[in-house]
Order: C-alpha cells, then structure tokens, then sequence
C-alpha cells in the first residue's frame, strides 16, 4: 500500500523497503504465528526467525526504530516553524494598498521556493531534515501572506475559520480512523488516487483558460462550482489524512528507521497545508458570493 502523499509514494512505509528484520517472502512457522484477522502484514517475522531456529519467540528489537513519539515530535517541529514564520510574514509583510503587490510577490516567491524544496525532497531516497525546516519555513511565509490578504481584503476572520476546520478535519479523520470507520485497502486507495487525479487535471485546465482566456477560466473556483470543488478539495485532503495514518502506523509496525519519521511528519504537514489551502479558498469563495 503506497500513499497518495508524494513523501510517502517516493519512499513509502511497506514491506518491500527492505527494512531489516522484515522479511516478504512466507517462511516456515508462520502458520504457527498466525494472521490476525486475515492480514498478512499482522504477521510477526522476528517470531517466525525464533521458530524456524527452535527458540521460544522474542520480543523485537525496536532500538533506532520509528515510534509515534518520533513522527508527533517531528510533525510538531515543522508546524511550529510553518506557524512562527506565517505569523511573522502576516505582521511584517503588510497588504494594504500601498504594499500589498511587494507583500504578494514575496509570499509567490517564497511558494515557489517552498515546492522546489519539497520536490528535492520528495525524490531524495533519505528524509533531509534541513530540507524538510526550509520547506516548512518557506510555505509559512506564503500561507502568513495569502491567509492575511484573505483575512483583511475579501473576509475578516478567514485565517481562523480556516485553521478550526482544518483541526477538525485533522480530529474527525483521526478518530474514525482509529475506530475502524474508514478502512484503508487498495479499493480506498485507488478511489483516491483517480479523484485527485481528477481534481489536480480540472484545476490546471481551468488555471490556463484564466491565464490564457482571463477572468475566471471555466469558474471552478468562484461561484457555485467553486464551492462544490473547494468541498471536493477538503474531502481529498481528509482521505489523505487517512492515507498518512494508515503509512505511518505501518512504518511504525515495520520498524522504519528513526529518520523515516521528518519523512512522515512532512507528508503529514503537505496534506494539512492542502487542507487548509482550500478552507481559505472556500471561505473567500463564500464571502465574495454575499
């Protein structure tokens, strides 16, 4: 199972990483050790090396090992830099009228910088977690900037609304996901993968008919339509979440090394920025419809 996130899609937390001490191909005593539930990935292969070789079996060994620990402390590390850097762009970079096209060119500027980084990394086979700070640094310059120019130019207040619903995206998906309410197989992940390609291809067409064509393009970001697909696009993000739990849980299982986790923490940061991307477009999209 490979995750739409381009992190984890480049380097994915599956049994054919090559993570020592698991092994893919059946070995003898597995039928001893069992599936739970049916699911392969539930088998114990240190047990199954403790029973081929006639010793009772051990517990693994986890030193230098992923632990949840380590992707919340990583995840929490790019956030805050993503969060203290929004906040100084949003105080520093003003968008009045007199500033606004200086502010605005600088926060583009810091998007494009901000997507080189997360390319390199996303092609890199280890996790950089230089790259990976720099990235979060550069995206929060941006988002300080458009989440300000939202918030004070077209809806007061869109730069909270936008983080509350992207906290209860994040809280919604993560409790059904731990309850079992949405189960990650190959059918959930293949639905994903064709409604973003989908949505991404529809964006880019509508993207060149406004640059091309001017004013809205085909309108899949304003008005009606731009309400249905800015609800698409949250809908996508919580899949992605569901994605990523579902990745690092099996990193963690499969005893991904320890630096695995900056990887996870910047798959996980990418999906909540998307998240949080399309709020601020929604409500914007909402307040200008008034």
């Amino acid at each position: 199972m490979r995750s739409s996130n381009p992190v984890f899609s480049r380097r994915g937390f599956s049994r054919d990483n090559g993570y020592a001490g698991f092994n893919t191909a059946p070995q003898a005593g597995a039928a001893a050790v069992g599936t739970q539930g049916g699911n392969p990935y539930a088998t114990n292969p240190y047990a199954q090396q403790d029973l081929q070789q006639g010793a009772p079996p051990q517990a693994p060994v986890t030193t230098g090992r992923m632990t949840m620990d380590d992707v919340v402390l990583r995840t929490g590390t790019t956030l805050g830099v993503l969060i203290v850097t929004a906040a100084l762009a949003w105080a520093l970079l003003p968008v009045d009228d007199a500033n606004i096209g200086r502010s605005y060119g600088i926060g583009i500027g810091a998007a494009v910088i901000g997507m080189v980084l997360a390319l390199i990394q996303s092609f890199k086979r280890t996790a950089t977690p230089a790259l990976i700070v720099s990235y979060a640094a550069f995206e929060g310059v941006f988002l300080g900037v458009i989440s300000s120019i939202v918030d004070n130019r077209i809806a007061s207040g869109a730069a909270m609304q936008a983080v509350i619903g992207t906290l209860a995206v994040f809280a919604a998906v993560l409790v059904a996901y731990k309850a079992g309410w949405i189960r990650v197989n190959r059918r959930f992940y293949g639905f994903v993968m064709a409604a973003t390609l989908g949505f991404v291809l529809l964006m880019v067409v509508n993207m060149l008919f406004a640059v091309f064509g001017g004013g809205d393009g085909l309108g899949f970001r304003s008005g009606g339509l731009g309400i249905l697909f800015g609800i698409i696009g949250v809908l996508l993000g919580a899949c992605f979440l569901a994605l990523d739990f579902k990745q690092v849980e099996d990193g963690i299982a499969y005893g991904a090394p320890r630096e695995e986790a900056w990887l996870a923490a910047f798959g996980l940061t990418l999906t909540l920025v998307w998240i949080y991307m399309e709020f601020l477009r929604l409500i914007a999209i909402l307040n200008s419809n008034d």
